[in-house]
């Protein structure tokens, strides 16, 4: 089931993408920062069974905010971390909300015509 998110996300973004409604570098940009996001849930694992300095959960939300949902999605069932913690299952599902109201604002909304013209799209 989580895979099949990550899968569909991706796929409706190239698919977007391809159709020219969002620039190439979106997508590199998604998986980028998902990489990176499922990075810091392995490190932040491997500090909690060793018992060592944790990545803070707001640095983990940030990310998944700037877009790396995707990996941290596909890490928490990698690595079996945070998917028992209902407070911070929370505030991830409502960072996933954010970012995909976010993209939704900047490909389709008149008010972000400004800002994809600055960024060359």
């Amino acid at each position: 089931m989580v895979s099949c998110v990550v899968v569909v996300f991706f796929a409706l973004l190239t698919a977007v993408t391809a159709a020219g409604q969002a620039p190439l570098v979106l997508v590199g940009a998604y998986a980028l920062v998902s990489v990176t996001t499922f990075v810091m849930y392995g490190f932040d694992k491997a500090a909690a069974k060793r018992g060592r300095w944790r990545t803070a959960e707001t640095s983990l939300h940030l990310a998944e905010v700037l877009g790396g949902w995707p990996g941290a999605l596909v890490a928490q069932r990698v690595f079996r971390h945070k998917t028992k913690k209902q407070p911070f299952q929370r505030v991830f599902w409502c960072a996933v909300a954010v970012n995909c109201a976010g993209l939704a604002w900047f490909l389709y909304a008149g008010a972000a015509a400004g800002f994809r013209a600055s960024l060359g799209f």
